[in-house]
């Protein structure tokens, strides 16, 4: 039997990692990074970071590497697009567990944010364990996820009070406001899609590496200041090579009503 954690290591800063995911990563012998090109190689690092951080010094452990798939996000059959990834990561997935793990071992992926909230990592293994040709078994420990540091951040909740809160993509916001909710967390937004909504009374609190040193936030009015997250964004992209952001979005009482 192998074994596999599935760990949740917060949004960006180390201090985010829970007391049951420590526990969890002082079982681990074998931790596997997915390599998505040098301008995430921040992340790989961060996730090294966590593990100098927390595992005990007596504690033996290895890192294996592999290359995460490419994928095309402009496409319009974004769904398909998406399966044909998580096949392509399946597959890197069974040959790390296949060469790279021993009977008896745990081998573990350090997520981002919580691996619950879009994140394809728990479908993969869950397949990979159904399939049956691998023997493994596997655990989730849930993380803290960027929309929830955002709001720390900010100061503020999801939900007004005995309010709905949809948690969305930019996507499907870029097709409306949901429907029936007061509150949208909004995550894998490439395009801006806030910028639909803002000739509505809405607030907004938008950030950006939430956590990291890199850190940024923006928050007030969505009329006010959707020009500049749309600037700020960009710029933070072109600087660093990559973005991780989300935000969160409320009805004022006139749009409720």
């Amino acid at each position: 039997m192998k074994r596999i954690a599935i760990i949740g290591i917060g949004a960006g800063d180390p201090e985010h990692v829970t007391i049951q995911a420590i526990n969890a990563l002082n079982r681990v012998d074998v931790f596997f990074l997915l390599e998505k090109g040098d301008e995430k190689s921040q992340l790989i690092e961060l996730r090294k970071e966590v593990c100098r951080r927390y595992i005990a010094k007596d504690r033996v452990y290895r890192f294996a590497d592999a290359t995460s798939p490419d994928w095309a996000r402009d496409t319009p059959d974004y769904l398909a697009t998406v399966g044909d990834l998580n096949r392509d990561k399946q597959a890197v997935f069974e040959r790390l567990f296949a060469n790279e793990l021993k009977d008896g071992e745990c081998g573990a992926f350090l997520v981002w944010g919580d691996p619950s909230l879009y994140d394809s990592t728990i479908r993969i293994v869950e397949a990979i364990a159904q399939a049956g040709a691998q023997d493994i078994e596997f655990e989730v420990i849930a993380g803290i996820s960027s929309i929830q540091a955002l709001a720390a951040r900010c100061k503020t909740t999801l939900n007004s009070i005995g309010g709905a809160v949809a948690i969305t993509t930019g996507r499907r916001l870029s097709a409306g406001w949901p429907e029936g909710f007061e509150n949208a967390a909004v995550m894998l937004d490439a395009r801006d899609a806030y910028k639909s909504l803002a000739g509505r009374d809405v607030d907004i609190h938008w950030g950006a590496y939430v956590g990291m040193k890199e850190e940024i936030v923006i928050s007030g009015k969505l009329a006010d200041v959707a020009d500049e997250i749309a600037r700020v964004r960009a710029q933070a992209r072109a600087q660093h090579g990559w973005i991780m952001d989300s935000y969160l979005l409320r009805l004022n009482d006139r749009e409720k009503n």
